[in-house]
């Protein structure tokens, strides 16, 4: 039995977000994942900063902490690129290696422009729905990435995630320590597991995006709290600041 639990716009994360800040027009985007033809393994390339707090969050665990728990997780392999119809229109990133600039300012649409975020917003949020019910043990993350991006497709939209900084999938879902952007692959949920589903669809000319943490089967009340915690403290720092708060602003807000 999944159960979804924390619906909540993109938090703009200091990892990725910053690292297109500082791109001009005349810099190349960021290849922001290494994938490995031999192995079919993608890893994500990270500043040196983030890296280390990675590194002393997760990698320095002994692996005999996880003993009775579950196996600490491990990346499976990645199928190929899945294909979008042509007659799709594509987000500026795709074609070019060029990034399409940050917004500096507010944006002002006109009544068109508001119905076309209406439209990607709650078609971003129908594919969220639906992946949700796929979430069980047995199914692999890819089969949930194909099931996405299907939808997407279907509905004459492009997934965003597909193509932005070298990403390879349509969908990001990142599976218990796994802390965010994870790439689907080979790797079968298993009972107890929590997934975050984070699904951005491009449509008529704008991105809808959204996310949502699952649980996988019976899911213990360790991993319960950590999901009802890392939720309200979310929507806190949220109502604090607004949609669009970094997450190293999250730290000082909670205090």
């Amino acid at each position: 039995m999944a159960g979804g639990v924390s619906v909540h716009p993109r938090l703009m994360s200091s990892l990725m977000g910053t690292r297109l800040r500082r791109c001009s027009f005349q810099e190349p985007l960021p290849q922001l994942f290494r994938y490995n033809p031999g192995t079919k393994h993608v890893s994500m390339r990270l500043s040196r900063r983030f890296s280390g707090i990675t590194n002393l969050l997760f990698n320095r665990r002994n692996v005999d902490e996880l003993a009775g728990k579950r196996k600490r997780l491990r990346p499976g392999n990645v199928s190929p690129r899945r294909e979008v119809p042509k007659d799709i229109a594509r987000p500026p990133y795709v074609k070019s290696k060029f990034p399409a600039g940050m917004v500096s300012g507010p944006e002002v649409h006109d009544e068109k422009g508001i119905e076309s975020m209406r439209a990607s917003g709650r078609l971003a949020a129908q594919v969220l729905q639906y992946a949700g019910t796929l979430v069980r043990p047995g199914i692999t993350t890819d089969d949930i990435d194909q099931a996405v991006h299907q939808m997407i497709v279907d509905n004459g939209a492009y997934p965003s995630p597909l193509g932005y900084g070298g990403f390879p999938k349509s969908v990001c879902t990142s599976v218990n320590e796994c802390i965010c952007h994870g790439i689907p692959d080979s790797r079968v949920l298993e009972d107890g597991d929590i997934i975050n589903i984070d699904v951005t669809v491009y449509l008529n000319g704008h991105h809808g995006d959204t996310s949502a943490t699952f649980f996988c089967g019976d899911v213990d009340d360790e991993a319960r709290k950590l999901v009802q915690v890392t939720k309200e403290c979310l929507d806190k720092a949220i109502s604090i600041c607004g949609p669009g708060v970094e997450y190293k602003k999250i730290g000082k807000i909670i205090q």
